[in-house]
């Protein structure tokens, strides 16, 4: 069973399914779906369409160097059939799969490193812009004491008395 790969978005093609186009210059160009069809008549262009593979990997979202994805390669030449080497490959299959998926592990979370800083950066803003949400306008002109520290971490202390307050308020 071949299995192809869509022009488009690089998804698997499975037999009897997608759409081939062949241009003039005889050049075959296969389909997943209608969806990647029309964008490819429309003249996009994949590394610029958010939900293609070429964009994930252009934009760092997907791994694109990987020593695993050797073993995957579609390779044109017929190789000799072996037991022992077919017998190794099995062994190792596991093993394979195993470091891809660390790997991939360890690739998203280096992605997600920097969104902690940002999140954060954008929780503190936030917070400035809309601090009297939090408090009543009145405390702020009885204790100064309110206003945000820069570049530390933020903590708001109340005690009970003015907890009561506002509550009565």
């Amino acid at each position: 069973m071949r299995l192809e790969k869509c022009w488009f978005c690089s998804s698997t093609v499975y037999p009897g399914h997608g759409i081939q186009y062949v241009r003039n210059d005889a050049k075959i160009f296969r389909f997943c779906r209608s969806k990647c069809h029309k964008n490819f008549k429309m003249k996009r262009n994949p590394r610029k369409v958010k939900w293609t593979k070429a964009y994930r990997r252009l934009h760092g979202k997907d791994m694109t160097q990987d020593a695993t994805f050797e073993f995957e390669r579609k390779r044109n030449r017929p190789e000799r059939y072996n037991r022992t080497t077919v017998e190794n490959v099995l062994k190792a299959i596991p093993k394979i799969l195993k470091v891809k998926a660390d790997r991939a592990a360890d690739h998203i979370g280096d992605r997600l490193k920097g969104s902690k800083q940002k999140k954060r950066k954008e929780d503190k803003r936030e917070l400035e812009q809309s601090l009297h949400m939090v408090k009543a306008p009145g405390a702020f002109n009885e204790d100064p004491s309110f206003t945000l520290p820069v570049d530390t971490k933020l903590k708001v202390k109340v005690n009970q008395k003015q907890a009561v307050a506002m509550e009565t308020e």
